[in-house]
Formats: structure tokens, C-alpha cells, sequence
């Protein structure tokens, strides 16, 4: 069976392929389909955004397209940035040092250095129009003391894990995809095909 993982993020994808590695699929991103346009993403949440963009790509380029939306809630910052997670801080905050930057002043500000927060994937799998699964994944912890950790990507070196006492960018790929967001959705995704014999329907 293939599937489109409906992302241009090679971080991603890695994470993906490595959540589905020994399983009887082929997986593209978008890089295969270099001349398709990106949708405008509308929603007010994860999982609409997550919807949007299957329901896009399933019906533009006539496969089952897997899409995710996903990004970080800091309690302190009255779950900010959330579904503008890519976006935030604008042109002023266009690499991830500098949306640091810009929540740690938030934080200092607002005094909620250390507060809770938590990453959320929301992911959809289209046939079409037809959105036939969906899932969620979350991971709790706090804000990190300061930035830590060469891997990952991301918001991940802010991100600290209390029962591993590391950020995100301090664990191994394994670790990571153990306990992470994604790895708790995509998980499910491929448990749900796996009961299915890795097809849907007439699809292989």
C-alpha cells in the first residue's frame, strides 16, 4: 500500500518512515509531488487544519493522503502559540532561536517561566473527500529552563520531559518517537492498518 505523508518537512517524514519502519508500505512526501500548490490553512484547530490538508491532497493528486497539523501549548501563554506554532512571532521570529527568544520574554514577562505545556498532533487520513481515520496524539511537560539539545527539531530543545528529565532535543530518534505526539498518532494510524492488513478498501 501507498501512502502520502503530506508534508514537505524532511524532519517529519523521518519521524514518520522510523514510527512505520518493518511495515509493508510505501510512503512519499511531498517532494515527489513537486508541482502541486500548499492549501491555505484555515482552521481553527489541529484537527481541522489536519482534515483541510488530506481532503486537499487526496483529492488533488488521486491518493490516500495522511496530513498532520501540530504544534506546542504553553499554559503560561494562555495555550499560544498552538496551530500558528510555524508561524509565530511573524517576521520578526522567522527561525526557531528567535520564537524562542520571543517566548522566553514572554514568559519573563507574565512571570511563568517553567510553566506546563504540551505538544498536540492531530492527523487525518483521506480516500478522496472521505476522511476515513483520525487520530491524536499528546505529550505533557514544561517549558525547558533554557534551550537544550542538538536533535530533534523544531520547538523541541524548550521542550522538557519530567519522566525522562530531558528536552525532546536531548532524547534519541527512539526515544522520542516512543513518547512524542507524533509517535503516539501515527502509532495509532498504523495499528489501525495494521488490523486492516495494511489496505483500505480496493486501495493497496
Amino acid at each position: 500500500m501507498r501512502l502520502l505523508i503530506a508534508t514537505t518537512n524532511r524532519n517529519k517524514l523521518r519521524e514518520v518512515r522510523g514510527i512505520f519502519e518493518g511495515a509493508p508500505l510505501a510512503l512519499d512526501g511531498l517532494d515527489a509531488f513537486p508541482s502541486v500548490d500548499e492549501p491555505e490553512e484555515t482552521g481553527r484547530t489541529f484537527a481541522e487544519n489536519g482534515r483541510q490538508k488530506a481532503a486537499y491532497y487526496s483529492a488533488r493528486l488521486g491518493v490516500v493522503a495522511v496530513a498532520e497539523d501540530s504544534g506546542l501549548e504553553i499554559d503560561g501563554l494562555d495555550g499560544e502559540p498552538g496551530v500558528y506554532s510555524a508561524r509565530y512571532g511573524g517576521a520578526d521570529a522567522e527561525t526557531y532561536p528567535q520564537k524562542f527568544a520571543l517566548i522566553y520574554r514572554q514568559l519573563r514577562q507574565r512571570r511563568a517561566l517553567g510553566c506546563p505545556a504540551r505538544f498536540v498532533c492531530a492527523l487525518a487520513v483521506a480516500d478522496g473527500s472521505r476522511i476515513v481515520f483520525e487520530a491524536r496524539g499528546t505529550i505533557e511537560g514544561r517549558i525547558a529552563d533554557a534551550a537544550s539539545g542538538a536533535g530533534g527539531f523544531g520547538y523541541d530543545p524548550i521542550f522538557f520531559y519530567p519522566p525522562l528529565g530531558r528536552t525532546l532535543a536531548e532524547l534519541t530518534e527512539a526515544e522520542k518517537a516512543a513518547v512524542s505526539h507524533r509517535g503516539g498518532a501515527f502509532g495509532q494510524l498504523r495499528a489501525f492498518l495494521a488490523a486492516r492488513a495494511w489496505s483500505l478498501g480496493d486501495r493497496e
